[in-house]
């Protein structure tokens, strides 16, 4: 009886009774692909989302203030879906921002993505609100210069330094060429694979027609999972 008694003690204080194991957030997890690009979630995951994104798309940061965070909580947590970002690369401003956001440590590539984008409306004023002069130096100066003047005029080295890119850092990146060719080989591969807007997404390597917001695309990922 006794004993009985002790054992039932022990289970109400979870005495020798395993802990749960905690809840793995795949949001934490992030890995580099050969073409460069980055992946956020489970490897294995059932549906493999890509977004071709640009930072000079206001539908793209539409996007991301309207569905990036339920997508990420609701499908990425749990491991239910990978998210790569593929940089779909429109003019100069959106090189810059691209070779910006592709800097420093990979595992933090998608708190400056996400800064970029959540910007947007503040430094593309820059862009619409420029004079003739200001538009000269950010096409005609040497790539070098122009990265420079962009990152300057549209206060990308304080959106950079704000996710731990320092403006030496940031230097080193805006004048990576190789880095810019691999971004423009990017965006053609995407336009062979039919893309022609962003934000445009393909669910397991399958470009999905008529599918550029948030309401679209999870119908799309339900009907996956």
């Amino acid at each position: 009886m006794r004993k009985a008694v002790l054992l039932g003690l022990a289970a109400l204080a979870g005495i020798g009774a395993a802990s749960p194991a905690p809840r793995a957030n795949w949001n934490n997890t992030v890995a580099v692909t050969p073409a460069g690009t980055h992946v956020l979630g489970n490897p294995a995951a059932k549906v493999k989302l890509v977004e071709y994104v640009s930072y000079t798309c206001p539908h793209c940061a539409h996007f991301e203030r309207e569905g990036e965070s339920a997508l990420r909580v609701g499908y990425v947590a749990p491991g239910k879906v990978s998210v790569e970002v593929r940089n779909y690369v429109r003019d100069p401003i959106d090189m810059a921002a691209a070779l910006l956001t592709n800097c420093g440590d990979p595992k933090r590539f998608f708190l400056r993505h996400t800064a970029f984008l959540r910007s947007q409306d503040r430094w593309l004023a820059t862009m619409q609100n420029a004079g003739q002069l200001q538009r000269q130096r950010w096409q005609t100066a040497d790539f070098k210069a122009r990265m420079r003047f962009i990152a300057t005029d549209f206060g990308f080295y304080a959106i950079a330094a704000s996710r731990g890119v320092n403006r030496a850092a940031a230097d080193v990146c805006l004048a990576d060429e190789a880095k810019a060719r691999r971004l423009a080989e990017g965006t053609r591969a995407g336009e062979a694979l039919g893309v022609r807007g962003t934000p445009s997404f393909l669910i397991d390597g399958n470009l999905l027609s008529g599918t550029h917001d948030w309401q679209a695309l999870e119908l799309q990922l339900q009907a996956r999972l």
